[in-house]
């Protein structure tokens, strides 16, 4: 069984005299895509900068990999492993694509590789130079977004919605993250790419990433998703497996919207 890579526990956060959230449970499970879903005004972004140490928690506490990391900077969680795909993509639209991509991975540094037998047995360890990661990292991200590898050498302030949408999370891709945070990730795109962006985050699960989102997207988040908690004010109203959330209609009325 897969060990919590994430623990949010009893989460308190405010904004002056208004509490945002009110003590909140999340897990998450290595190797996993967690969701939280909820309208607006739920908790739901500031559940997730809480935890990438953008808001600062009033109580409570966060761990990561077993380690309290509340209030920690974001450079700091960067440099554990938690990177975070920002709502609004945020893209450096001076730079070409592949500028943007590099910059994701400047945390990148050279590590020790374990060459083994096909009995699985360790029979020389090499050291992989920052530069050959980096290379084999961005050929990766390629072949997730292959209109990224079209258009590399293009300034990223000429990429539709969606080709920056993808520009944002293929940068946080590059720093090889432990965990990955992506903040409303279909903000403002067409249908047709939602289904696009979904179906490529799948993909980054299925290749061993562990992902939380934060949406708005009920219908599209189910689809993916493994575990899922459903915010209120603040509150966690309900949590459980996609597959159930997504059998429960008046939930899914009630508190996650109409979208298909």
């Amino acid at each position: 069984m897969s060990k919590n890579i994430l623990e949010v526990k009893d989460l308190v956060v405010d904004y002056g005299i208004i509490r945002a959230l009110k003590g909140i449970d999340i897990n998450v499970k290595e190797g996993s895509i967690v969701a939280i879903l909820g309208a607006n005004g739920a908790g739901k972004t500031t559940t997730i900068r809480t935890i990438n140490g953008v808001v600062k928690a009033a109580s409570g506490d966060i761990l990561f990999d077993g380690e309290s990391i509340k209030n920690m900077s974001p450079n700091r969680l960067a440099s554990k492993g938690i990177i975070q795909s920002p709502e609004g993509r945020l893209i450096l639209r001076g730079l070409t694509v592949e500028e943007n991509l590099l910059v994701g991975a400047y945390s990148v540094k050279s590590e020790k590789v374990e060459v083994k037998d096909d009995d699985g047995n360790i029979i020389e360890t090499k050291r992989k130079s920052a530069r050959k990661i980096k290379k084999e990292t961005l050929e990766e991200i390629y072949s997730y977004f292959p209109i990224l590898k079209e258009r590399r050498k293009q300034q990223a302030s000429t990429l539709s919605g969606g080709e920056q949408q993808m520009l944002a999370i293929g940068r946080a891709l590059m720093s090889r993250p432990k965990l990955l945070l992506l903040d409303e990730p279909s903000l403002g795109l067409a249908p047709l790419i939602v289904k696009d962006i979904f179906e490529i985050i799948q993909k980054i699960r299925e290749r061993g990433n562990t992902i939380l989102i934060v949406e708005q997207n009920a219908y599209q988040t189910l689809k993916i998703a493994d575990y899922v908690y459903v915010l209120e004010i603040g509150k966690v109203k309900t949590e459980g497996t996609a597959e159930d959330l997504m059998k429960d209609d008046q939930l899914i009325s009630a508190y996650l919207g109409e979208q298909k």
